[in-house]
């Protein structure tokens, strides 16, 4: 066993612990099998859910898609849609308002006066001001994940080094030059774990905004099965959206990696 493979198998092996858990405490019935099914029942049922779908042609190719496939399409949308604004508009933001005093002063209040709100506390008034569809959740994923990636690029570009800001602005740099030269180097680390905690709370309010206002989506699923009482589905989809999540945080550690090699 290579020494890679080994540090993998120690690193995720509280997870393995875990899911043998979770299915001795279901089969030896210290806990009731219906509020806690065995994760061999759920992972059944995730085979079966993605088994059950339609087969589809449009005359050049076919291809065949299940309800957890269609669903989980309609929830990366929204997410990537209000992660993406989130991360445009609030590092452009966050950039701005440490360099420019008028900008922080116009919206620094206001960035403090949401940061400690309650993110899932917007779900009525998004869907006041938008409806039932995406729309309202591209809203509420935008807001909330805005006020972390503000704070993560403000920070980043307060700090950076006014002797460097000095030296470009001294060998005829303009102050767009300094900014994308200078200033947004310096504020890329902080931008880039700024935009991390967009990535998990992103995820966090798709599903609950799903959960109350929606017809599609993970959330969805989730609260229909549960309804319906199928809890091994239910608990099916909650694995899905927990592995994907997590999926997406270690390939984003891969890229902010990468990003940041040149401070090595």
């Amino acid at each position: 066993m290579t020494a890679s493979v080994l540090n993998f198998v120690v690193r995720y092996s509280p997870l393995l612990i875990l899911a043998l858990g979770w299915e001795l405490v279901s089969r030896l019935g210290l806990v009731s099998s219906d509020a806690l099914p065995p994760l061999t029942a759920v992972g059944a049922a995730w085979i079966d859910m993605m088994h059950d779908g339609d087969f589809l042609s449009n005359g050049f190719a076919a291809f065949y898609h299940s309800d957890l496939v269609v669903n989980g399409a309609a929830s990366l949308w929204r997410a990537g849609a209000g992660l993406s604004l989130a991360i445009v508009i609030g590092g452009a933001l966050g950039i701005l308002m440490a360099r420019w005093r008028a900008v922080n002063i116009v919206f620094g209040p206001i960035v403090e006066i949401f940061y400690p709100v309650p993110k899932s506390a917007l779900i009525p008034v998004t869907i006041i001001w938008l409806g039932l569809g995406d729309g309202s959740k591209i809203l509420l994923i935008f807001l909330g994940c805005m006020i972390p990636v503000t704070i993560g690029a403000f920070n980043g570009a307060r700090a950076a080094e006014q002797t460097l800001v000095w030296s470009a602005r001294s060998m005829g740099a303009d102050r767009v030059r300094t900014l994308w030269d200078v200033v947004v180097p310096s504020a890329l680390p902080e931008l880039l774990n700024g935009i991390r905690t967009a990535l998990a709370l992103a995820f966090i309010l798709l599903v609950s905004s799903e959960l109350i206002t929606s017809q599609n989506g993970f959330g969805y699923l989730i609260g229909s099965l549960g309804d319906n009482g199928s809890y091994d589905a239910m608990y099916a989809v909650v694995l899905t959206v927990a592995l994907l999540g997590f999926a997406a945080d270690r390939l984003y550690q891969m890229l902010m990696r990468r990003m940041l090699i040149w401070r090595q």
